[in-house]
């Protein structure tokens, strides 16, 4: 049986047992619809999910070391992957069992032996749920007028960031970017050419994100942020210059701009190291006074710590 329209796309799923017969039974079963990986311990399985999240995994109850409920718990308990959908494949079948794999986080369970159409109905049916799961996600932290990362993005992105370089004892980079009289746009040009301009702008910003972990989002209004972890300060005003000369070079008419004839940026650049015992917000404030300091002595230009 195929799996559903909402599912069309392969599924990654990670199968977790310490029997290889059992890995080989499940492989057979799932192999034409999805993309299928093995793991014969709990540690194996864990570090699999924290490198490279499955989609869904389904998850041996008893093994050796760390046993299936253990495993769950650590995905659950983790940000990065409590999203993944667990299915417990287990030869016990009490209720207390039952009860037990649901206060673990399961998503669903299966009966060993298993019966191929049951396995492959319930794979099918979680995944439809967690792929619809991850549109509504993408949906919620994507701005809507731009299609950057919007602001909540950028609240949750701005956390995970900072711990990440307390973590590794290194720096992280802020710019904060606000398009020259943009009232002034609008009201020249009309608000529909105000919203392509700040499409164009936000898609000239975005292509200078060049690492997978760079953040480019709408803050709010005619104001961008870029999070740059592991930067200096060196390294943000390069960027920052990049985006100054990518939004220039698209030459947005803007008659009514006292910087130029064409669209321009203000931004404000800011660098602090999370050990020093401040926080994001702080970091916000220092890019925001150099934004400030941007516009207070001509505009279109780049002004940092």
């Amino acid at each position: 049986m195929p799996p559903s329209s909402n599912a069309a796309r392969r599924g990654r799923v990670l199968v977790v047992d310490d029997q290889p017969a059992n890995i080989v039974v499940a492989h057979q079963i799932l192999r034409e619809h999805h993309d299928v990986f093995m793991a014969t311990g709990g540690e194996q399985a864990l570090a699999f999910c924290r490198s490279t999240p499955p989609d869904l995994l389904l998850l041996d109850v008893e093994m050796p070391g760390i046993n299936g409920m253990d495993v769950c718990q650590q995905l659950k308990q983790d940000p990065n992957t409590q999203d993944i959908p667990v299915i417990f494949v287990t030869g016990h079948q009490s209720q207390q069992d039952e009860v037990a794999c649901w206060e673990a986080g399961a998503a669903d369970f299966v009966s060993k032996p298993v019966t191929p159409i049951t396995l492959l109905n319930r794979v099918n049916a979680h995944l439809t749920l967690k792929f619809q799961a991850d549109q509504l996600r993408v949906l919620a932290y994507r701005d809507g007028l731009t299609g950057i990362a919007n602001r909540r993005k950028f609240d949750e992105r701005l956390e995970k960031a900072w711990r990440h370089c307390q973590r590794g004892g290194s720096t992280l980079a802020l710019i904060m970017s606000d398009v020259d009289y943009f009232k002034k746009y609008n009201d020249n040009c009309g608000h529909s050419s105000g919203d392509e301009c700040l499409r164009q702008v936000a898609s000239a910003i975005q292509k200078q994100m060049c690492r997978p972990y760079d953040l480019a989002a709408r803050y709010g209004g005619e104001e961008f942020v870029c999070l740059l972890p592991e930067t200096t300060l060196a390294g943000a005003v390069t960027v920052a210059i990049k985006i100054d000369a990518a939004v220039r070079e698209m030459h947005i008419a803007h008659p009514a701009s006292d910087v130029d004839a064409c669209v321009t940026l203000s931004q404000g650049v800011a660098v602090i190291d999370p050990a020093d015992g401040e926080d994001g917000e702080h970091l916000l404030r220092l890019a925001d006074d150099q934004l400030y300091l941007a516009k207070r002595t001509g505009r279109g230009r780049v002004c940092s710590m």
